[in-house]
């Protein structure tokens, strides 16, 4: 099981970190022990005085698929959900800056926060979901996937060029505008539409 993430997905996002808008996806990738157990506080790292939330539709795979044509890329799938790539944003800089790979900053223990699942049936249109991340009761970010740069179904298609997809992988499909350091005693609650689906304490 993987968790395959995509950088630079909404426009909004790309500015506020001042990137430039990539010809293709940005794919990165989380090993499964970045996955923030069920129910466990987020403890912020001694390595980062800076990480950043960064709330994400989440695409849990069904079925294995190389080369998934995006028209076929519906059969991949059955459930949408909702979670947080955490982001030393310290630490990443220094390592963009050096040329070098970002998983000391994104793929680290507990980095990957993943709620509940909703069936693909719940929505009428994927790609029109909203959804939101609230810190302390206050909405900080909030998205709907009809801005992305890539659709799902494409994002599908484009990773499984490079990646087998297997049962139980996980696609995190980017980030809105909004990200923003996490403090200590912080509640992050996340939703899509009106649901909650996580709720963390920061440590």
């Amino acid at each position: 099981m993987k968790l395959i993430c995509i950088g630079r997905n909404y426009t909004d996002h790309i500015k506020e970190l001042e990137n430039e808008k990539p010809a293709d996806p940005v794919v990165f990738l989380k090993p499964d022990t970045a996955i923030l157990l069920k129910k466990q506080p987020f403890f912020i790292p001694d390595f980062s005085d800076d990480v950043h939330h960064e709330v994400e539709i989440l695409v849990k795979i069904k079925k294995v698929g190389k080369y998934i044509d995006r028209k076929f890329a519906p059969k991949y799938y059955d459930e949408i959900g909702l979670g947080i790539d955490f982001t030393a944003r310290d630490l990443q800089s220094q390592l963009k800056a050096k040329g070098l790979p970002w998983e000391k900053a994104k793929a680290f223990d507990g980095a990957a926060v993943i709620g509940k699942w909703l069936p693909k049936t719940k929505f009428e249109d994927i790609d029109n979901i909203n959804f939101s991340l609230k810190r302390n009761d206050e909405i900080v970010q909030s998205g709907n996937t009809a801005l992305m740069l890539w659709k799902i179904d494409e994002l599908i298609e484009y990773v499984s060029k490079y990646f087998t997809l297997k049962i139980g992988d996980i696609i995190f499909t980017g980030t809105p505008a909004g990200v923003g350091k996490v403090f200590v005693d912080d509640q992050l609650k996340g939703y899509i539409e009106d649901e909650e689906l996580f709720s963390i304490k920061i440590k």
